[in-house]
């Protein structure tokens, strides 16, 4: 089951409406895990830095030692004519993807120099509506570092890490789960990264190597700075964001979510909140 609707498939150099199937079963990445992806957004007939989500599945593939074959430049284009079959208003989630298909040495590594397969799926999936907010909790599970994972890659094979936060959190009510470094402090999110507002100052995790610093979140820290606002990038901990006047995430699915509760500690939707979310679709109009 796909998550959005009118979805459209980009695979052997064509593009064809539906879920089209891509892999086979001896391919590497069907059975070896060697599957990455990124996702970018058009709304608002925008499709802000898609050319970086591009370049990052050529980077996460790289680290996974799979080959990438699209050039970043290329991939913008070819994701642009996929995007011609639906209007302006329509908001639409892009994921380039890549996998192995063939095994080297043991089966396990990809065959050095080996076929890569590649496609990109688009998919009609609205926009969260700015009164929607998340609920974050704490998980027992932690985000791994590079020594025990591909961290430095957006790579499929993490993500049952992140379901695991994810239905735990929701098992106890909430929306999202506030997760933890291999060290006892915060991270991200189990689906994006994290800020808090405190006294008009914006705090958020800094990047150690344990998350990826999202593309989004980039933006969001030059967005908040060219207003005039400091942001800090620094070690965090959990009673921090209980501490915070304001908490909200970041990624590139919704691009900003207002955080309403974390655990026993409310929050309400706050100026600087609204304002980043202002400053993103105002830079993304004129980019």
């Amino acid at each position: 089951m796909a998550t959005g609707s009118n979805i459209r498939t980009y695979f052997n150099g064509t593009w064809h409406d539906g879920d089209m199937a891509v892999m086979k079963a001896a391919d590497h990445g069907m059975w070896l895990g060697s599957n990455v992806f990124d996702g970018a957004r058009m709304a608002h007939g925008l499709t802000p830095d898609l050319d970086k989500h591009c370049a990052r599945v050529n980077a996460s593939a790289e680290a996974l030692m799979v080959s990438p074959t699209v050039m970043a430049e290329d991939m913008v284009e070819i994701v642009k004519e996929g995007l011609r079959a639906y209007s302006q208003d329509t908001a639409v989630y892009i994921r380039p993807m890549y996998w192995a298909l063939d095994c080297g040495m043991s089966a396990i590594v990809p065959k050095e120099g080996g076929d890569t397969g590649f496609a990109i799926c688009l998919e009609e999936i609205p926009m969260a509506a700015p009164e929607d907010t998340a609920t974050l909790t704490r998980t027992r599970f932690r985000r791994p570092v590079l020594e025990d994972a591909v961290v430095n890659a957006k790579a499929a094979c993490l993500y049952p890490n992140n379901a695991r936060m994810l239905a735990e959190a929701r098992g106890k009510g909430f929306s999202n789960a506030l997760v933890a470094d291999a060290l006892g402090n915060v991270a991200e999110a189990a689906t994006s990264n994290a800020f808090a507002v405190k006294d008009g100052e914006v705090f958020t995790p800094v990047p150690n190597g344990t998350f990826l610093a999202g593309i989004t979140r980039a933006r969001h820290i030059a967005n908040l700075r060219a207003d005039g606002i400091k942001v800090h990038e620094c070690v965090m901990s959990f009673e921090d964001f209980h501490d915070a006047d304001e908490v909200f995430l970041s990624g590139n699915m919704m691009k900003v979510t207002p955080v309403a509760a974390f655990d026993e500690t409310n929050f309400q939707t706050g100026p600087i909140t609204r304002r980043v979310r202002e400053m993103y679709w105002d830079w993304a109009a004129t980019a």
